[in-house]
């Protein structure tokens, strides 16, 4: 008999310890960014659309202004691949002149999720993205660097939304 409940409860926590690392994040998980939204960072304007969830993807356009001009754009594709929820952002100076190389972008990876939070780890690199739902319908993207052994998090942009 003991046997058979030491089998039962190793089956049972090897299951849970599975289900909990498969969850690699859903579009779900950070559906609430749908919408269009507007912030200012550096006294620039900044224009965000992201649509709904749709198949494996969201899709999203950011373009900064500054003085009535075109400073920056930014693309990013929020996918469900086979390892997991992934944000891949490309950046674009006007003229649609591309900031990194052809086949490269910045590649982020996701870490967790809570109500209204998705956290990302960007590959290659020390830091984290937070996108973050915040009281009176603001919609924060946070920047995340380790220090003294603990992430901080500072607000890149804050947006409120246009619609």
């Amino acid at each position: 008999m003991k046997n058979k409940l030491f089998l039962f409860l190793f089956f049972l926590t090897v299951f849970f310890i599975d289900v909990k690392a498969q969850n690699n994040g859903t579009l779900s998980d950070i559906e609430f960014l749908s919408g269009h939204w507007e912030a200012t960072r550096n006294g620039n304007l900044v224009e965000a659309f992201w649509t709904e969830p749709e198949g494996d993807n969201i899709v999203g356009v950011v373009r900064i202004i500054g003085d009535g001009r075109a400073v920056l754009y930014e693309i990013f594709a929020i996918e469900m691949t086979d390892t997991g929820l992934e944000v891949k952002v490309k950046h674009f100076r006007p003229g649609l002149i591309g900031v990194e190389e052809k086949d490269e972008f910045d590649h982020y990876t996701f870490l967790e999720s809570s109500n209204g939070r998705a956290l990302f780890q960007k590959q290659g690199e020390d830091v984290r993205i937070s996108y973050e739902m915040r009281p009176e319908n603001k919609f924060a993207v946070a920047v995340g660097t380790p220090a003294d052994g603990e992430w901080k998090f500072e607000d890149f942009w804050l947006f409120s939304p246009l619609d």
